[in-house]
């Protein structure tokens, strides 16, 4: 086959593959059309001082973090890929400690009823405290902003991997119980394959829950610590300069990083759970 057939060829696959999506394509981009659509509608009204979509791309400063978000201009006046690589950083590193740490107690407590008894109240206290709160406990005991953050992601992070871990645990079937009893299986035998498989798919849903919980929690530690690079300081620095433009794009970017966590988290457990 010659390059030019072999062009045409992948042309061909192409174009076929785009009218197989088209169905499912059309839908978003028409609803989303007519939400910017509506958007511009209520900034036209009088008296309206939220920007529309024409209000976000006329201004300069909105425009260069849109299209060149690998801007640096020293200090904390970087692009947004650089402040939302600084947040996903500290979200790596809060997230896997999290998940570790999470996991572990979540089987602790899964399988010995008198730890379940002792900590489930304690558990269950602190994990309804709001992500905002930690952040005067966590400034007060750690003393830096960078610690403090991510502390507060840790702690926010932590309850939906602990408790699903554990609710996995408790749930394994009782044949599955028995079965090992049959076999003899020692202890190690019975954790790699009889607990954690049975409770994988509990594990992943409490993993998959907190990544969203600890993006929403970078998001709001930055806001309250000053002199960080991070997505969350650069919508509060740009609230304070009446920048709304800046703050609205920059919501699209937190929402979107949100979704692909998200996607990834899923793309991640069907691959794990159907080996």
């Amino acid at each position: 086959m010659t390059t030019v057939q072999r062009r045409g060829a992948n042309r061909n696959d192409f174009v076929s593959q785009l009218q197989k999506q088209l169905p499912d394509l059309i839908p978003p981009i028409i609803a989303i059309a007519a939400f910017l659509f509506v958007w511009q509608l209520f900034a036209w009204l009088p008296g309206a001082t939220l920007p529309g979509p024409v209000q976000i791309f006329a201004d300069k400063d909105t425009r260069d973090y849109i299209f060149y978000p690998f801007l640096d201009r020293g200090g904390t006046d970087k692009g947004l890929f650089w402040q939302i690589l600084a947040s996903l950083q500290r979200v790596a590193i809060s997230y896997t400690l999290a998940a570790i740490v999470g996991i572990g107690l979540g089987i602790l407590i899964g399988t010995n009823k008198m730890m379940n008894k002792a900590l489930d109240p304690i558990f269950q206290l602190l994990r309804t405290v709001p992500p905002l709160a930690w952040v005067p406990i966590s400034l007060a005991a750690l003393r830096q902003n960078e610690p403090a953050a991510l502390f507060v992601i840790f702690i926010t992070a932590i309850w939906p991997i602990l408790i699903n871990t554990a609710v996995g645990v408790k749930n394994i079937p009782q044949d599955y119980n028995n079965v090992a009893k049959v076999l003899q299986l020692t202890k190690k035998e019975y954790f790699f394959n009889i607990l954690i498989p049975a409770a994988l798919p509990y594990i992943f849903t409490g993993l998959r829950i907190a990544i969203g919980l600890a993006w929403l929690a970078i998001i709001a530690a930055e806001i309250v610590m000053s002199g960080i690079v991070g997505i969350g300081f650069f919508i509060w620095n740009a609230y304070q300069n009446n920048a709304v433009t800046e703050v609205i794009v920059a919501l699209v970017y937190i929402g979107g990083i949100g979704l692909i966590l998200d996607k990834f988290m899923v793309w991640l457990e069907s691959k794990i759970i159907q080996q």
